[in-house]
């Protein structure tokens, strides 16, 4: 019997108040997008499947109609465990108003969880998480008050606290992949990444559930060579052909994205990568560059020949293109979360592509790694930080937004720099001359005095005894045993007007203040 079938076929194998495993990333990254559209069509033609439990480690959508934006439809869907939500602001409605129940899980923990609940063990025991909103003493991955399940639990092993994070079944997995071969072995390799394809297959099985193919390739029996092979036959119900599948939304298909191009080919393509960094570097001057440039500074300061680093996405991609305009790859060992090694990373909706990359993980693998301690430093973003060193990225405003790889990569990196703007909502500034000049100040202050939700334990990051920065363009304050403490202004700033008045709490001032580098404020 051939598991070849169409998207509305695929999509009848789904039933009411079945577990949904979904991957994907932001952009179109490895989404089954026509598997998504299907099953959307489906409901709103029949009203059925209803009532069902999506849970993904990464955001997916284009914050208009795909991704996750298919399955935000009152009555489909009941509860969803997301890692990250900003792609579908139709979901985060719905958890808005209650009309779902709302979770959230580190991307890295979910991707795992897949893999434990695949092996049939009982749950995912971790430090990752521990004095965060995930866990239970301080909402338990709750987002809205439809959610009153804990879905991680305290545990003491050898004297020491991790979190239990509980299994559940996975009744379908819907993944996505390059091609298939008669018998229903699957391969990756136009992919621009792996992400958690493998482990939620597993998750699957394991549960006696489904497991839904996207692929864009029939292939004949025998075409693929077995270390091609990323999902065997023996794991895979059905296979959906969709020959429009793209590499992104907007890409339809691009060898250097799937790190497929070798010698001269590479050469020229990394060539020309770095001319487009180059031009894009010569736009304005904004905040942004002022920031990306001090905070480049630290990433030659941890006391390592060649850090492991990870760039998250927002202001500290600004960091990864300076370093790439500079071509100073070749002093670091650049990772993301998504399981890419090197290459140029792309920002804003392509964040988690990276053009040309060195080696391609599962992403679980890759979270492994980061949860082992191998990150020497990261750059991140914030929503808003506390008087305690605490920082929110996970739910701003009252909206769920999540944390994707936020809470696993913070609480691991042995030096966390956080980058962002001091203020928000109507700021005006001036630079690019060498100084920073606040023409009109925000109406929203970033810096707290209690953070509405901790994705990142200041507390518990200096017990883990991690070197903790946060970087705006006005000042750079640093977490030490008494708090957060700001050494450093920026050229033309004044102190209390411009960063003091515009903070919720007093920081602790360093002995001696200091100017940073005029030379971060000029292009």
């Amino acid at each position: 019997m051939t598991k070849f079938m169409s998207a509305a076929q695929a999509a009848e194998l789904i039933r009411d108040g079945d577990t949904i495993g979904l991957m994907g990333g932001g952009g179109g990254l490895m989404e089954a997008t026509q598997l998504f559209e299907a099953v959307q069509e489906r409901f709103l033609s029949t009203q059925l499947p209803r009532n069902l439990t999506i849970i993904h480690a990464l955001g997916i959508g284009d914050k208009k109609t795909k991704g996750m934006n298919c399955f935000a439809h009152e009555g489909l869907v009941k509860r969803v465990i997301g890692g990250h939500w900003v792609w579908s602001p139709a979901m985060q409605q719905l958890a808005l108003n209650n009309k779902i129940e709302a979770y959230i899980l580190p991307g890295g923990v979910s991707s795992q969880l897949m893999r434990e609940i695949g092996a049939a063990r009982p749950g995912l025991i971790t430090h990752v998480g521990l004095g965060t909103v995930c866990d239970p003493r301080l909402g338990g991955g709750r987002m809205n008050s439809a959610a009153t399940e804990y879905l991680s639990e305290v545990v003491q092993m050898d004297g020491r606290e991790y979190l239990r994070y509980k299994p559940f079944p996975i009744h379908v997995a819907i993944v996505r992949a390059s091609a298939a071969d008669e018998d229903g072995n699957i391969s990756f390799e136009h992919e621009a990444a792996n992400l958690d394809a493998q482990s939620l297959a597993l998750a699957a099985r394991s549960s006696k559930g489904k497991v839904i193919v996207q692929v864009k390739e029939r292939l004949p029996r025998g075409s693929l060579r077995a270390r091609e092979v990323r999902i065997p036959a023996a794991w895979v119900d059905a296979i959906v052909v969709d020959p429009r599948q793209q590499s992104s939304y907007d890409i339809e298909f691009d060898p250097a994205l799937s790190g497929e191009l070798t010698g001269e080919a590479r050469a020229r393509s990394e060539t020309a990568d770095h001319a487009r960094e180059v031009a894009a570097a010569q736009e304005a001057f904004s905040e942004r560059q002022a920031v990306a440039k001090r905070a480049a500074v630290e990433l030659f300061n941890t006391g390592k020949e060649l850090p492991v680093v990870n760039y998250g996405v927002g202001v500290p991609d600004a960091v990864a293109k300076l370093i790439a305009t500079r071509q100073e790859q070749h002093r670091i060992y650049q990772t993301i979360e998504h399981g890419t090694y090197g290459g140029t990373l792309m920002d804003g909706v392509l964040f988690g592509y990276a053009r040309n990359a060195t080696a391609m993980l599962d992403a679980p693998t890759q979270f492994d790694f980061y949860a082992g301690g191998g990150l020497d430093i990261a750059f991140l973003g914030f929503g808003e930080f506390d008087a305690e060193g605490s920082v929110n990225v996970s739910k701003l405003g009252g909206l769920t937004v999540g944390p994707g790889g936020f809470i696993d990569i913070a609480q691991n990196a042995r030096k966390v720099v956080f980058c962002g703007t001091l203020a928000a909502k109507g700021v005006k500034l001036q630079t690019g001359d060498g100084q920073l000049r606040v023409l009109h100040q925000g109406a929203v202050k970033k810096l707290v005095q209690r953070v509405e939700q901790i994705t990142f334990s200041g507390p518990q990051s200096l017990v883990r005894g991690q070197e903790v920065l946060f970087l705006t363009e006005r000042a750079s304050f640093r977490l030490i045993a008494q708090g957060v403490q700001l050494f450093e202004i920026a050229p033309g700033i004044d102190l209390q007007t411009d960063v003091l008045d515009q903070m919720a709490f007093m920081p602790l001032l360093a002995q001696s203040i200091a100017i940073m580098d005029k030379d971060h404020f000029r292009l």
